[in-house]
């Protein structure tokens, strides 16, 4: 089954408590942490974690556009995230991979992130090495971005390095998934799916979620 994982990002604020009770038929809550230096943005971060997580059964997401995330990985850890997910772009290949370690070693879900204009070839190195691959569908950094279709080459791809050398991670997409990007994104082989405005913005959010299943 697909996963939905709808991001806060698109949420109110101002009632985070009740929107993410919304999506309680989700599978995981999206964190976007955004820091100004690696993205042209700033959102929210680890006390904000820290808040939400008794609030939600769901597995924390936290995504993190972050530079050196390695300084970072194992408070958010320790805040409540469940899943951790690091660009490439961010750090050494060498400091990437501390990162993942660090997640690991906390008892997390440990992931990299590729940004589009990252080829698929820069997941090699870690692939036997994390929990699932984010491939990004619109640059990082702001919501309610269009769908980069032509990522979808990209995500087939990923697809096949993850099933030849490591069937049990997930590939995840996020950036402009709706309920018409999102068959696409399904049929290149993710098989998580990132949803923000879509979801938030839906008259029905149960109904939008099972859409946004495939």
């Amino acid at each position: 089954m697909v996963k939905i994982a709808p991001s806060i990002l698109s949420a109110d604020f101002a009632n985070l408590e009740r929107e993410i009770g919304r999506i309680s038929d989700a599978d995981y809550v999206h964190v976007d942490v955004m820091d100004g230096v690696f993205v042209p943005n700033i959102t929210i971060g680890i006390p904000v974690v820290r808040c939400i997580r008794p609030v939600t059964k769901l597995p924390l997401d936290v995504h993190l556009m972050i530079v050196r995330p390695v300084r970072y990985v194992e408070a958010f850890c320790d805040a409540g995230a469940d899943i951790v997910t690091v660009h490439v772009e961010s750090d050494t290949p060498d400091e990437i991979r501390a990162a993942l370690d660090k997640i690991h070693a906390r008892g997390g879900r440990a992931g990299i992130v590729l940004s589009p204009g990252t080829p698929a070839q820069a997941a090699e190195p870690f692939l036997e090495h994390v929990d699932m691959i984010l491939a990004m569908t619109v640059e990082p950094g702001f919501g309610g971005q269009s769908f980069m279709a032509d990522m979808m080459p990209k995500v087939a791809a990923l697809r096949a390095m993850i099933d030849a050398r490591n069937p049990g991670c997930e590939l995840e997409v996020d950036g402009g998934v709706d309920p018409v990007t999102c068959r696409a994104c399904i049929q290149a082989g993710a098989n998580v799916l990132v949803a923000g405005s879509a979801v938030y913005t839906a008259p029905d959010t149960p109904a939008r979620i099972r859409e946004l299943r495939g």
